[in-house]
């Protein structure tokens, strides 16, 4: 049943790893890591802390199991950045090998809130994607061309699409 879903989380988690790598390889300062574009979460590096942080969130909570570094106040670069976004990637895989029951609860806001199961799987994806895009912002006005992360460049990437001939 949670086949549907394999490429939408795999496509979250390439797109978010892809990014972190591409920003590794411009060996940015410190200091334009934390540039922030208008209406940004943050700067770069922050950003994309908050993109891991929040997806290993989510994920840990959907896989009952807990990541020692989520919710923690330490900043990572950008190499622990990477790995830990292929820890998420594994407990994502984790959570979608078993069914996933749509109208379970997660308790959310500090417990001060309940959502229903497939509606929080929801907001993991299109808060990774909304973030991700303030990063490219950050780095168009850098003048930098951000690498291209959408799905389709993921289906190209990981032979999920093809021309006809």
């Amino acid at each position: 049943m949670n086949e549907i879903l394999l490429d939408a989380i795999r496509h979250n988690n390439w797109a978010t790893k892809r990014l972190i790598e591409f920003c590794r390889d411009q060996g940015f300062s410190a200091q334009q890591l934390e540039v922030r574009g208008v209406g940004t979460f943050g700067g770069i590096l922050s950003t994309l802390q908050h993109i891991v942080d929040a997806d290993g969130s989510y994920a840990q909570r959907l896989a009952g199991i807990e990541l020692s570094w989520v919710d923690g106040a330490e900043q990572a670069d950008l190499p622990l950045l990477s790995a830990r976004a292929s820890e998420v990637e594994r407990v994502w895989e984790e959570v979608l090998a078993k069914p996933i029951d749509v109208e379970g609860v997660v308790i959310v806001d500090e417990g001060t809130r309940e959502v229903r199961a497939g509606i929080f799987l929801a907001q993991a994806l299109n808060h990774a994607n909304h973030h991700r895009e303030q990063v490219c912002a950050i780095l168009t006005g850098f003048g930098i061309e951000p690498p291209d992360i959408q799905a389709w460049e993921y289906a190209w990437a990981t032979g999920r699409i093809w021309d006809r001939g």
